[in-house]
């Protein structure tokens, strides 16, 4: 018979290896796949890696996929850390990019060091808003946020088509549901000529470095994790539950929000109704895979933009689907939970009549 018993506590190197270990599972397991298209292993990696590192402008582009999953990878390890189970990142990041095209296409004449902090403040209150929303529902009335955050995203979703068919809908688009672009002053400026990446990443990188400091060595980070780890006890001890749990919220909220800013006023400069391929669920497996670690987002953010932008350069080069690099990030999750459940158990064999 085998008993399943928790450990005392979970060793730090499991903690840090299993993501690590989950990635390279999960390239391997996407081996199968690739085996039974008929392609060449070897040639399918190698032409990846050529996507991800073969050239500036193929790094570039990897960085810039990144950038708006550090965003939402860290929405969602702020919810999460206070069991906040936020799955609305993708409305949010939306509701960031309305509020950036509301603003910056003309509303405010200013120049761009005032424009653009104002353009990512309204992107990031619109965020903080669609979070608070449903938690408040959660505080107020038991409400499951995982079912008010994912409804939300749809709702979210149908008010942007309606909205680009009407109040920001360019006239100068030709009848095509887009925005009126951006103004020059409002764009987020690029880091290298002739490339995509833009500010966005360093705004990005900033952030995870004020979460971590946030999460670790404040007062409000320590409220969060006791919050997270048993809210009865955070509640005996004079800690504000609910107000806490708006607290992670709002800033849950107000960083997936500035993930819309940076895509289109760092990338796009209008917004279309495919602005994102899903970002804000991606979000949820980066922070995953980070052990809902700041820091450990933006590796884990990189890895996964790596093998998205690998798998187009792979699928282009030897003709097997791209969709190969949605099949390796769900391997990775269910590797990432697999791992999470063994260094947070352990199993003893034990004889049938001492059960």
């Amino acid at each position: 018979m085998i008993r399943i018993e928790p450990r005392e506590m979970p060793s730090k190197w499991w903690t840090i290896g299993i993501p690590i270990i989950s990635a390279f599972v999960a390239i391997l397991l996407a081996s199968i796949p690739l085996t039974l298209a008929g392609a060449n292993i070897f040639e399918a990696y190698r032409q990846m890696a050529n996507g991800i590192f073969g050239s500036t402008f193929a790094f570039t582009e990897m960085l810039t996929r990144a950038t708006p999953l550090i965003f939402t990878g860290l929405a969602a390890t702020i919810a999460f850390r206070a069991k906040l189970w936020n799955i609305g990142a993708e409305g949010q990041l939306y509701l960031g990019a309305m509020a950036a095209v509301a603003v910056g296409t003309g509303l405010i004449d200013a120049p761009a060091f005032i424009l653009i902090p104002i353009i990512l403040l309204a992107g990031a209150l619109s965020g903080a808003i669609g979070m608070a929303a449903p938690t408040y529902l959660k505080t107020r009335f038991g409400a499951d946020e995982v079912v008010t955050t994912l409804l939300l995203n749809f709702i979210v979703i149908i008010f942007l088509q309606m909205m680009l068919e009407g109040p920001l809908k360019d006239p100068m688009g030709m009848g095509w549901p887009q925005s009126e672009p951006i103004v020059d002053n409002g764009i987020l400026p690029q880091l290298l000529p002739r490339m995509r990446i833009h500010a966005g990443l360093i705004i990005a990188l900033l952030t995870a470095g004020l979460v971590h400091l946030f999460l670790s060595k404040s007062i409000w980070g320590f409220k969060i994790r006791a919050v997270g780890e048993n809210p009865s006890a955070a509640l005996h001890a004079g800690i504000n539950v609910k107000r806490t749990f708006m607290g992670a919220a709002v800033v849950s909220g107000a960083i997936a929000g500035l993930a819309g800013v940076s895509e289109v006023a760092g990338l796009r400069g209008y917004l279309t109704t495919d602005l994102s391929p899903g970002f804000g669920y991606t979000g949820i497996v980066v922070a995953m895979l980070a052990g809902l670690s700041p820091i450990g987002v933006v590796i884990s953010a990189i890895f996964i933009a790596s093998i998205f932008v690998g798998a187009d350069t792979m699928s282009r080069a030897i003709g097997v689907s791209s969709y190969l690099a949605d099949l390796v990030v769900a391997l990775s999750l269910i590797c990432v939970l697999i791992g999470g459940f063994i260094a947070r158990y352990k199993f003893i064999r034990t004889n049938k009549g001492n059960v």
